[in-house]
């Protein structure tokens, strides 16, 4: 099915520059899928005639995604934050600042794309993917702000499931620890990656293409009956013990 338009907040660096990567047409002439991307800064995405960039920051009000297609077929909302203190040393403006990036920002996205989402599901189901985290489903230690905001989101997208179908699907994918720039200080040395990794039943922390991976997956018609779920991509941490 050629010719797909995919918007993607936050795709220029680490899980949102690798589902870029792999949602972007083979055909370098521009007559495959297209992908319209909208961050801060350009960073280490290429562009070409498949793949746009526009600066945005989903952080300021009243924001206005440039040239977003008329037409879309699946969006991914990825800009997320990693805010691990002590419950005592975080401050209102702390959690106000988590909600802002993970819960509002989504919902700002979600509101320009949603007309042009309709239209992309008038045959076939549009799709939406969001970004919680494995502490939003599992008690852990020094993840109050995060596991908050992050859960206000998979509320966000159980609820715009069964507002908008069935004409838009929309799904959450819940990481763990995964090795991209916004987790850079855990995972600053193989001693450190070696830690982290031995917590997991699999033995290792993510990549970015785990994660893109499965965001592809659920924008494609193969997933085309999953709606509303919430997946943990997390080396089993949240199921499994070893």
């Amino acid at each position: 099915m050629p010719g797909r338009n995919f918007v993607v907040a936050g795709g220029t660096k680490g899980i949102g520059l690798e589902l870029v990567r792999l949602l972007r047409g083979s055909d370098e002439s521009g007559n495959g899928d297209r992908v319209f991307v909208y961050s801060r800064e350009q960073g280490e995405l290429t562009t070409g005639p498949n793949v746009v960039h526009h600066p945005v920051d989903f952080t300021d009000e009243g924001i206005e995604l440039a040239n977003l297609p008329e037409v879309i077929h699946g969006a991914a909302y990825c800009p997320g934050t990693i805010n691990l203190r002590s419950f005592r040393s975080l401050k209102p403006d702390d959690f106000r600042q988590d909600l802002e990036v993970n819960l509002i920002g989504a919902v700002k996205f979600l509101s320009a794309c949603m007309v042009g989402l309709r239209k992309g599901g008038s045959e076939s189901p549009a799709a939406v993917v969001l970004f919680s985290t494995v502490a939003a489903g599992q008690g852990m230690t020094m993840h109050s702000s995060i596991a908050a905001s992050k859960a206000a989101l998979e509320g966000l997208g159980r609820s715009l499931a069964a507002e908008w179908a069935p004409s838009i699907r929309v799904n959450c994918i819940a990481p763990a620890l995964t090795d991209t720039p916004l987790a850079a200080k855990f995972l600053s040395s193989d001693e450190k990656r070696e830690a982290m990794g031995a917590k997991y039943p699999l033995k290792r922390t993510g990549t970015a293409r785990d994660l893109a991976s499965m965001a592809r997956f659920l924008l494609m018609p193969d997933s085309s009956w999953i709606t509303g779920q919430v997946f943990g991509v997390d080396g089993g941490m949240s199921t499994v013990r070893s």
